[in-house]
């Protein structure tokens, strides 16, 4: 199939502005998959049963094209165009200056394609540049991307009066403890004091895998810590 046009546009960041991209619909890779616990049992008679432990993000995988001759290109710089995808891979500079610094989060957009709706981050980017003028600038470049899929930010409890976030909930896996999840969310492994407290826990230490965690806003857990 001929080249098509597609967007990858930040959702986060200060530059909210679409990349655009040239995309050969011939394969594209999209994997998920399930957190499973297997905890050895002595009466076992082979495999011993398992815990799920909740769903793994969506990965989405493909080859971006930029040539500077394409038409949908005009007037766009191959070489800028890819230094902003691979900037897309660091924090934001609005992020950089709070307590959890973050790469911006993406949407990447091909006509009405339903497999890749879903927020992420880029993972990976992998270059390579085919030609340049008699300069040295580069005319065309294949870009091998990898996303994976990043919750959507909580809206406002109330959208007519923009009240305060949403609560969140998060689903504990193996590896899992509260003071991890205090430092995802909140960038604070202290705050599992509020976690604890806002979730009822008798036994902070021992929470079984597969419990849903409720996840207040920062500062609801900052009170309670």
């Amino acid at each position: 199939m001929a080249l098509q046009k597609a967007e990858i546009t930040p959702k986060t960041g200060s530059n909210k502005t679409a990349l655009v991209c040239a995309f050969n619909p011939h394969e594209v890779t999209l994997s998920s998959g399930a957190s499973w616990e297997h905890k050895p049992i002595r009466s076992a008679a082979s495999a011993p049963p398992a815990q799920f432990g909740g769903t793994t993000p969506r990965k989405l995988g493909m080859t971006l094209w930029f040539d500077q001759n394409w038409p949908a290109y005009k007037g766009r710089k191959v070489e800028d165009d890819i230094q902003r995808l691979i900037d897309w891979t660091c924090p934001t500079s609005d992020s950089r200056r709070g307590n959890e610094p973050n790469p911006p989060t993406l949407r990447f957009s091909w006509g009405t394609a339903k497999f890749a709706n879903f927020s992420a981050v880029l993972d990976s980017v992998s270059v390579t540049f085919s030609l340049f003028s008699e300069q040295g600038v580069p005319l065309r470049a294949k870009a091998t991307v990898a996303f994976t899929e990043v919750p959507d930010e909580p809206g406002p409890q109330n959208p007519s009066s923009g009240g305060r976030a949403g609560r969140r909930t998060h689903v504990l896996r193996a590896g899992d403890s509260l003071h991890s999840i205090a430092q995802r969310e909140y960038g604070k492994p202290a705050y599992w004091r509020g976690l604890a407290a806002a979730n009822g826990l008798d036994d902070p230490m021992r929470v079984p895998v597969g419990t849903t965690i409720l996840v207040p806003p920062a500062e609801d857990v900052e009170e309670l810590s």
